[in-house]
């Protein structure tokens, strides 16, 4: 084993950093901010009366300024890229504890990748502070090159803190019964709002028309944490898995699909109102099965809801 180890140190090194760095997540971190982008630039031409909201207020979408240009997407995208690896990173140092007492499955208990290389959890520290680091660097290039706004820069180094509090620091969101609210806002409202406000948005529309997403991805939450409830109860990781009976979170899951496509309706152009509504009978079926089996079917519909959106979006 050692000889092993001696022969490829850094090419072992070099894909355990890629697996904690969770390639598959990572690209669906780009999927959102892409449809965010995408909402944020239909937004503006969505005309008086396309959504409920509108028509009662007699406005129509987004008025949208001047999105970035080109150089400042790439700065964006680089800039969102940077940040979730960092965040990744630092959640797999911080429940390195949790992954190694629990059955690790396509959505949860991490990436097995420390585990699988032999490798301490500073390894996944050192990784998420190169990578925050990295994001910094892109953020503070695109303020000084004017690539970037203020606006955006602030929303990724907000993304950034949120996701390193998620996981670490003196009061971690995550270990006191708030990491599935907290990470939804992260992931579902302020990653996607940053996509919009990159492309031009408001950022009060921007928050508004991804709160149905928000509450869909706090959905898939509580089906992904379910699995390690034990585990992380044994750590003092304390999640509302953890803490709340299946029955209880069926019920929470029930209030937030139902409030999700509610406020769809509302806020949405009537395509991506409707687009979304087709993937209300699996959301049902994903509460109905929270906590019976591995995680999948909320996951399924928060990407389906996504990329059935992001399509809408064009057609709006």
């Amino acid at each position: 084993m050692g000889e092993g180890r001696r022969r490829r140190p850094w090419g072992g090194r070099g894909a355990a950093a890629f697996r904690l760095s969770r390639p598959d997540q990572v690209l669906l971190v780009l999927v959102v901010a892409a449809v965010g982008w995408l909402a944020g630039s239909r937004g503006a031409s969505t005309e008086q009366g396309s959504t409920l909201a509108g028509w009662l207020a007699g406005a129509g979408g987004a008025p949208c300024g001047a999105g970035l240009a080109p150089l400042g997407v790439l700065t964006a995208a680089a800039g969102v890229l940077a940040v979730a690896v960092s965040v990744h990173a630092v959640n797999e140092f911080a429940d390195a504890a949790t992954d190694a007492r629990t059955v690790r499955t396509r959505f949860s208990g991490g990436s097995g990748a420390l585990a699988d290389h032999g490798l301490p959890a500073v390894f996944a520290l050192r990784v998420a502070l190169a990578a925050g680091g990295a994001a910094v660097v892109v953020v503070g290039v695109g303020l000084v090159t004017r690539w970037v706004s203020g606006l955006v820069a602030v929303l990724l180094l907000v993304g950034l803190v949120g996701g390193w509090t998620y996981s670490v620091g003196p009061w971690p969101w995550s270990r006191h019964g708030w990491g599935e609210v907290v990470n939804a806002v992260l992931g579902g409202l302020l990653l996607p709002a940053t996509g919009a406000v990159v492309a031009g948005a408001p950022l009060g529309w921007s928050v508004r028309v991804f709160v149905p997403f928000a509450l869909l991805t706090f959905v898939n939450l509580l089906e992904t944490q379910w699995p390690d409830r034990e585990a992380d109860c044994s750590v003092g990781k304390h999640t509302l898995a953890s803490r709340l009976s299946a029955p209880v979170l069926r019920r929470a899951g029930a209030v937030a699909i139902v409030a999700a496509y509610l406020v769809s309706v509302v806020v949405h152009p009537w395509p991506v109102a409707a687009a979304g509504l087709l993937v209300a009978p699996l959301s049902v079926y994903a509460v109905a099965r929270l906590g019976h089996g591995p995680p999948g079917p909320s996951v399924a519909a928060m990407v389906l809801f996504l990329l059935l959106h992001g399509a809408a979006w064009v057609l709006a």
